[in-house]
């Protein structure tokens, strides 16, 4: 499913649900980089992770900007 088949309703529920995760990944990354033990590679999978998402939600946001020309 792309973004471009899902209405405006269900791309603003994603949008929440994707930032959600953002979130949850900050404080998981926290936890795990002030820990005794820090796994380096699990922390890196939590940031490319986190990256991730940060696009996913600036091509939603973009995709619910209004087209001013329409």
């Amino acid at each position: 499913m792309t973004l471009d088949n899902l209405s405006i309703d269900e791309m603003q529920s994603r949008l929440i649900t994707l930032r959600e995760e953002h979130r949850d990944l900050d404080d998981a990354i926290l936890r795990l980089s002030s820990g005794p033990y820090i796994n380096e590679l699990q922390l890196r999978r939590l940031k490319k992770r986190k990256l991730f998402l940060k696009d996913a939600i600036s091509r939603i946001e973009t995709l619910l900007i209004p087209d001013l020309n329409a």
